[in-house]
């Protein structure tokens, strides 16, 4: 008997598969204190409602409880907590108006989307703005109209306050530690090199090089180059990127590198992590080739970076550019927002969204049914996901966590056990949201229905209609702010990749043409990089969409792999001509930069990928002979039957 008919379909299996990340324990001991202690203290001066209002503050802290360095802690989570004070104060402003209250919280939503599409922060930021005023047009506050606002960005700022505890003793401990983990990654890529695990550990690298960039230069940002141990990381990190550009090499040659080589990695990465700065004896093999004599001058470049107690900052260039004073980057921001295209787009289908919910719930009585406007929130959000993905996942978590709930709510008596149970279910969400939305979803259900039970003692009551507001809010976003817009399941997916093809396409003349100074040289390299893990990271979310969009990215997934192959192929061959190998002919380089731009110009116009015959050929030997073979593999992809 056939079981085809009974296999789940490989979108809905990557969908709900889990993800494996590290857990959190510090944030898990903070989300836990912050969360029970405003309960417990409202409980015990009898006014249960203001311990509520403040845990919830605390809930939204936990959630943008994500960054490593103390300085982004305090953006990730203060920021935010002065955009949901906003939020909360116009929702209750508008509370009991009716139709003024569909319009109010319809315009939060446009703006609330438009700051979304800035980054990580304003995405946050602009979250909390629409959920708090989604709140407060929803429920009655308790006390003055200043009493919520403070209550929740004091439970905010509880977080924040446990985050920063530990910073006089650890300040500048997350960056060095993320230094050396890059070093680690690297390591790893070495003892990959000649192996089928290469392509997996060359992404992993890209990752950490851009997780360890972003923290140093966003504190070197504030310090403009004058702190000695940050000036000191980024030239660690400065140091290792030669090592990366050599495995390219190594890696083609098809020979697995000497054992002596990644543990020599590993070694200054110990190194990094605990400042040492004597000196460091190695231990390498004699280099007999031009692949091998850069691997070697690259590791003991890197040697004497990482023993070097002083640097000095004049000699150090950012490979992604210095970032600019925080007040021209919100100006810029700013002006971006205003005349961006897509961050109207985004804050028309948010305010269409939610302008929906609030309208239809006013028409048809919804118990609680600020919900609705609350599940489309956290479901239409532009980086967090396929919107598909996240309403399929927003559902199941849901169901998942009012399992939970009605266990809490039906065998737990009000009181003093809610603090106990507080400090129990709290936890979870920091610990469960690194694998997955929904996992996310599960957590955060019965804690916000724990606290909406404190202010309404409505009890079990509340789960019907918790799932009934989840479903629509659910059924909204897939409407309103998924069918009705094309490019959210028929996007162009040739686009971006294009744009990554033609930088490459500069990226070969620069390598080998007239280049500029070696240091824009690293900088454009390593934004190149940088695209191309986006790129991967947008396309395997596309894998998760049901068909034809899922389909459509899986038949241009190969073409992703090709392109990067093409930029360490480039690279390679930078590095065998650096130490000794023939530079190639002008008329080599123009050919393959040629291809390349024709590539990417047919990328532009088409949706569907088909066959290129293209004849790449070139003196034997040369050093472009591997970079011309993945130009022809990447022309040649074909659209799978």
């Amino acid at each position: 008997m056939s079981r085809i008919g009974l296999t789940p379909p490989d979108w809905l299996v990557r969908n709900l598969q889990p993800q494996h990340s590290p857990v959190n324990r510090a944030a898990v001991a903070r989300a836990s204190i912050a969360m029970s202690l405003p309960l417990a203290i409202g409980l015990a001066v009898d006014q249960p409602e203001y311990g509520a209002l403040a845990s919830m503050g605390a809930l939204s802290g936990v959630i943008g409880d994500t960054a490593d360095a103390y300085r982004m802690r305090i953006l990730n989570i203060a920021i935010p907590q002065l955009f949901g004070a906003v939020g909360i104060t116009l929702g209750s402003l508008v509370y009991g108006h009716g139709w003024t209250a569909v319009v109010a919280v319809t315009c939060v939503a446009l703006v609330s989307g438009m700051i979304s599409t800035i980054g990580a922060v304003a995405s946050v930021s602009g979250l909390l703005l629409l959920l708090n005023s989604v709140v407060g047009a929803g429920l009655p506050m308790p006390g003055d109209w200043w009493l919520a606002p403070l209550l929740m960005t004091g439970g905010g700022l509880l977080v924040l306050l446990l985050a920063l505890l530990a910073w006089p003793l650890r300040s500048g401990v997350p960056e060095r530690t993320a230094v050396a983990a890059t070093y680690r990654t690297v390591a790893d890529l070495m003892a990959a090199c000649g192996h089928a695990e290469y392509d997996e550990a060359r992404h992993a690298v890209t990752q950490s090089l851009n997780q360890s960039y972003d923290l140093v230069l966003a504190r070197r940002a504030r310090h403009h180059g004058r702190s000695p141990e940050l000036t000191r990381l980024l030239a660690q990190l400065n140091a290792i990127t030669p090592v990366v550009e050599a495995a390219p090499a190594a890696h083609l040659s098809g020979e697995p590198l000497a054992p002596e080589i990644p543990e020599t990695v590993r070694h200054l990465a110990r190194a990094v992590e605990t400042g040492y700065t004597g000196p460091i004896g190695l231990s390498l093999p004699v280099p007999v080739s031009e692949t091998a004599r850069a691997v070697d001058h690259a590791l003991r470049h890197a040697a004497e970076v990482v023993a070097v107690p002083d640097v000095d900052p004049r000699g150090i260039d950012d490979r992604l550019g210095r970032p600019a004073a925080l007040g021209v980057r919100a100006a810029r921001a700013a002006r971006n927002v205003a005349l961006s295209a897509a961050s109207w787009r985004y804050g028309l289908r948010l305010a269409l969204c939610i302008g929906t919910a609030q309208a239809l719930v006013s028409i048809i009585p919804v118990p609680r049914s600020y919900w609705v406007a609350l599940t489309i929130t956290f479901v239409l959000k532009p980086d967090f996901g396929s919107v598909f993905s996240r309403a399929l996942l927003r559902a199941l978590g849901t169901v998942a966590g009012l399992v939970v709930a009605a266990a809490v709510l039906s065998q737990v008596p009000r009181g003093g056990w809610d603090v106990l149970v507080m400090l129990l279910l709290a936890p979870l969400i920091p610990a469960l949201t690194p694998r997955g939305y929904g996992y996310q979803t599960a957590a955060i259900t019965p804690v916000i229905l724990l606290l909406s039970d404190v202010l309404n003692h409505q009890g079990t009551a509340l789960l019907m209609p918790r799932l009934l507001d989840s479903l629509m809010g659910c059924g909204i976003a897939l409407v309103a702010g998924y069918l009705l817009w094309p490019e959210s399941w028929h996007t162009r997916v040739g686009d971006r990749l294009a744009d990554a093809v033609a930088d490459t396409a500069r990226y070969v003349e620069s390598a080998f043409g007239s280049a500029p100074d070696p240091a824009a040289r690293a900088r454009m390299r390593r934004r190149l990089y940088r695209d191309l893990s986006v790129i991967r990271t947008e396309f395997q979310r596309a894998l998760t969409e049901p068909p034809p969009t899922g389909r459509r990215a899986a038949a241009w997934w190969p073409l992703v792999v090709a392109v990067e192959r093409i930029v360490d192929a480039t690279t390679a061959a930078r590095v065998r001509v650096r130490h000794g190998a023939a530079r190639p002919s002008a008329a080599e380089v123009e050919q393959v930069v040629l291809q390349l731009r024709e590539l990417a110009d047919g990328l532009r116009k088409v949706d569907v990928l088909y066959a290129v015959r293209t004849d790449l050929t070139g003196p034997a030997g040369s050093v472009l002979e591997p970079l011309r073979q993945e130009v022809a593999a990447a022309r040649a992809v074909a659209q799978p039957a």
